[in-house]
């Protein structure tokens, strides 16, 4: 049975869409971006962005009970590849070994420098 994670602590969906539904012991992650739970942008520097971005993935995984340490898979969606390097340091500070696996690709993102979903799972009762 599917459940729907929601949390006033991270950005409201802007389409008809869950920020999370946890399913047979894994939650999936929305993408996010680097917004406050109002919707605005946050964050000047590509840095900002990214902790900013972590923090809403961290902030649904959370409501679901679970962390961004559990985490098996993500993906990120970063505006240019040249911030690669500069993502791979950020991402040390939100996620431990063993680490998820991951896809990156460049996408052409409107105002913002990076998306970022993923699928956590579940802590073992």
């Amino acid at each position: 049975m599917l459940k729907a994670i929601k949390t006033e602590l991270a950005p409201p969906p802007v389409g008809p869409y869950s920020p999370g539904v946890a399913f047979e012991g894994l939650v999936f992650l929305a993408g996010q971006g680097p917004f406050d739970a109002n919707g605005q942008r946050i964050g000047g520097t590509f840095a900002d962005q990214v902790r900013a971005t972590f923090h809403n993935l961290e902030t649904i995984a959370q409501a679901a009970g679970t962390s961004l340490h559990n985490a098996v898979r993500y993906s990120v969606y970063l505006n240019t590849l040249d911030d690669f390097a500069e993502f791979n340091e950020i991402a040390m500070e939100f996620l431990s070994e063993p680490f998820p696996v991951r896809t990156t690709i460049q996408a052409n993102l409107r105002g913002f420098d990076v998306e970022i979903d993923a699928i956590v799972a579940e802590p073992e009762a």
